[in-house]
């Protein structure tokens, strides 16, 4: 096989940030329109990722979270986002890089992006790639005795790569 010297898979993976940079732009200015609203996976522990001890203690490797009712402050640049976000009544504020997020969905429409993300480089200088995971994964319901607001991120898994978040957790009863 050829060598790609253009790297056509990082040029794709630049527009596909695009596309999630445009639309959470778009939101910033004029809110979520409809039902859209959005799960975002991320890695806690990427380069400019900025969130409290607390969250960081909890969510060694990546946290999911919920953009769709209860956020406040989102500002988008060219390099990733912030937001400000509840997790258990407790107001926080995350910045989080594109190049950290590893997943973008509206399950409104059923609209998924799935990013590589490359994490630092090791000792013997190998780039070690995350394992990336389908956030259309049938969502896990929540424990009976933890309360979610639509910010509040689910129960983190060790077997599988990712957190699913429970729909269920944010419809009205």
């Amino acid at each position: 096989m050829a060598d790609d010297h253009i790297r056509y898979d990082i040029l794709a993976q630049e527009a596909l940030r695009g596309v999630m940079r445009k639309v959470l732009t778009e939101v910033a200015r004029a809110g979520l329109p409809g039902n859209h609203h959005f799960f975002i996976t991320f890695l806690t522990g990427a380069p400019g990722v900025r969130i409290s001890p607390r969250l960081r203690e909890r969510y060694p490797e990546q946290m999911t979270i919920v953009l769709q009712f209860q956020y406040w402050d989102l500002k988008v640049t060219d390099a990733g986002f912030e937001v400000g976000l509840s997790f258990s009544d407790v107001p926080e504020r995350l910045e989080i890089p594109f190049n950290a997020v590893r997943g973008f969905y509206d399950p409104s429409v059923n609209f998924e992006l799935e990013f590589d993300v490359k994490l630092d480089t090791d000792e013997e200088g190998e780039e070690e790639e995350a394992e990336i995971v389908s956030l259309t994964a049938p969502p896990k319901p929540a424990p009976a005795d933890e309360a979610h607001s639509d910010a509040d991120e689910a129960p983190s898994e060790p077997k599988q790569g990712a957190a699913v978040v429970s729909l269920d957790a944010f419809r009205k009863k």
